[in-house]
């Protein structure tokens, strides 16, 4: 009896420091995700405040605030190394201390920011500035993020544990669509237009604080601890194929879960009403399958459940904007169709951070991962609005979207085809 107990206090006290780890992991991804969602969603309001003088187009506006938005993605792999180094270097926790408190005040001050009216042309600069400053802090942010949550969790449990990054990410783009949708409820088109679009960013204070109240508590993994103390890099070869897996989870999330709005608004001519609560019901369906596709890649491996992810997107691409440009699709038809978009979605996310953990030993582990995943996301997410809503107002075809997350998706299927030098048995040595 003495010797059952003594088993159940033992896994008690190892749950208490995953448990930890996996608030304190996630919840700078829900920072993260929730500003970038934010971003998103008042992409039209931000590009009449900042970069619209009078007179200006609303389309060109709104290619200058994507192109802003791209601009910040592309500072993300810099921060990847930089504070990759860092954390390979000198342990999880500091690292990601600094950089939850770099990314929730960058946010924060948006919401303060002069707008074109007032300051004129330093305004677009004033913000795309802050959008670096985030972009090199989410940079970091991922890379250690999943370092942590990989590495605390049990043996046979990577994916589902790894999981939960992306869940807090479609908990991040939940929030911003709602905290967002709320806002414009409240305040009403005009006042939404004039101020309101500054409070969904202050509320990155309070957040910030809450996540920087649990990551001083976390404790340093012990993988990290254990490991041998080396200065090499990730490989070359390792990242480019990381990247490359990863790229359609990238293109097709932010075309169906974060630009959706702004093009339901450009291209379909949706209102602002309409295309806040289609995102919500795309993100509903992205969470709902993230943690059970985790858990399923712990059973039958990685790389099976992204390629199904990635098969279904090209699959399926196409007929959900069909069924989306229709007038006379039914509601409840579209609603199933976002959701079944963002789920598929949703399949890839699941596995994909345990994947890339996978891919890189300890020692560069935050480095390399961090790394393939910023690269992925520069091109193929932070470009994915300046380049569909381009795409769509050049060539008028409102199909340009699932052209995008097709195409990506195909060729993370090819590199998820071929296996990296000694992934198996790296991932047997991690469980």
């Amino acid at each position: 009896m003495t010797g059952t107990r003594g088993v159940a206090r033992g896994r008690t006290a190892r749950r208490g420091p995953a448990v930890r780890a996996v608030a304190a992991g996630s919840v700078g991804n829900f920072v993260e995700w929730y500003e970038f969602a934010v971003y998103g969603f008042l992409a039209t309001v931000l590009a009449e405040r900042f970069f619209t003088p009078a007179g200006g187009g609303a389309v060109e506006g709104l290619v200058r605030t994507y192109a802003s938005f791209a601009l910040a993605f592309f500072f993300r792999p810099l921060g990847a190394v930089l504070f990759g180094r860092l954390g390979d270097r000198y342990g999880r926790r500091p690292v990601l201390i600094g950089v939850v408190a770099l990314m929730s005040g960058a946010t924060a001050l948006i919401g303060a920011l002069p707008t074109y009216g007032t300051v004129g042309a330093l305004a677009p600069w004033l913000l795309t500035f802050l959008r670096v400053v985030q972009g090199l802090a989410a940079g970091g942010e991922f890379g250690g993020a999943v370092a942590v949550l990989t590495e605390f969790a049990p043996p046979g449990r990577r994916g589902l544990y790894g999981a939960w990054q992306s869940f807090t990410v479609a908990l991040g783009l939940l929030g911003g669509a709602a905290v967002t949708a709320v806002t414009a409820a409240v305040l009403g088109t005009d006042r939404l237009s004039a101020w309101g679009w500054r409070l969904p960013f202050l509320l990155a204070v309070p957040l910030g604080l809450l996540a920087l109240w649990l990551r001083t508590g976390l404790a340093e993994s012990p993988e990290f601890l254990e490991r041998p103390r080396s200065g090499t890099r990730p490989g070359r070869g390792a990242v480019m194929l990381a990247a490359g897996r990863v790229m359609g989870w990238a293109a097709a999330g932010y075309t169906f879960l974060v630009v959706l709005p702004s093009y339901l608004q450009t291209a379909l001519h949706a209102g602002f009403g309409q295309a806040l609560p289609a995102a919500a019901v795309a993100n509903a369906g992205f969470a709902a399958a993230i943690l059970p596709a985790g858990a399923l890649s712990d059973r039958v491996g990685r790389r099976p459940v992204l390629i199904a992810g990635a098969v279904l997107v090209v699959a399926t691409a196409l007929p959900v904007l069909d069924l989306l440009q229709d007038p006379g699709t039914a509601p409840a038809a579209k609603a199933g169709a976002l959701a079944g978009a963002g789920a598929v979605v949703g399949l890839m996310a699941g596995p994909g951070p345990a994947l890339l953990a996978e891919m890189f030993p300890s020692h560069v582990r935050w480095t390399g991962l961090g790394l393939a995943y910023a690269l992925s996301n520069a091109v193929f997410s932070g470009c994915a609005g300046l380049i569909v809503t381009e795409a769509v107002r050049r060539t008028g075809d409102p199909d340009v979207p699932g052209y995008y997350a097709a195409a990506a998706c195909a060729v993370s299927a090819l590199a998820l085809l071929k296996r990296a030098p000694g992934e198996g048995n790296r991932r047997k040595r991690c469980e």
